[in-house]
C-alpha cells in the first residue's frame, strides 16, 4: 500500500530483522551492522560475502540487534540479496538517511562486490 519496493521487518521484540526480500545494513561510526540471524534474519549468501568484504576492506563488522531508531539514525544504509545484490537506502518513511545520497563505505563494497562478481563469478548465459 505504501507504494514502496521493499518494506522493513521487525520482530516480535520490535527489532529489525530483515527485509522482505533482503537483509539489512547499516553503517554507525565507520562500522557496520546487521542483525544477527537468532532475531530473525536470514543468514543470506550475498549478506555473508558482504561481511567478508568488509572485513577484506577493514570495516569493522557487528552482528548487532538495533532497533527502527538507529535505522533513521544511520549515517548510512544498505540493503543486500541474490538478486538485488547490494542497493543503497537513502530514505525511509520521508526521512533522508545520512546525506540522502550512498554513502563511501556502502559504495567502496558495492564496487568490491562487483568487481568480485566480474572477476569470480560463473556466466550462466552468453
Amino acid at each position: 500500500r505504501a507504494g514502496v519496493p521493499e518494506g522493513l521487518m521487525l520482530n516480535s521484540l520490535g527489532y529489525v530483522a530483515e527485509c522482505t526480500g533482503d537483509n539489512i545494513f547499516l553503517v554507525e561510526d565507520g562500522r557496520l551492522l546487521t542483525p544477527p540471524v537468532h532475531v530473525g534474519a536470514l543468514p543470506g549468501i550475498t549478506r555473508a560475502a558482504v561481511m567478508e568484504i568488509a572485513e577484506e576492506l577493514g570495516i569493522p563488522v557487528r552482528e548487532e540487534m538495533f532497533r527502527l531508531s538507529s535505522v533513521y539514525n544511520a549515517d548510512e544504509c544498505f540493503l543486500t540479496g541474490t538478486a538485488a545484490e547490494l542497493v543503497p537506502v537513502v530514505e525511509l518513511d520521508g526521512r533522508l538517511i545520512g546525506d540522502g545520497k550512498p554513502g563511501p563505505i556502502t559504495r567502496r563494497l558495492r564496487d568490491r562486490f562487483h568487481e568480485l562478481v566480474r572477476s569470480e563469478g560463473t556466466p550462466v548465459y552468453e
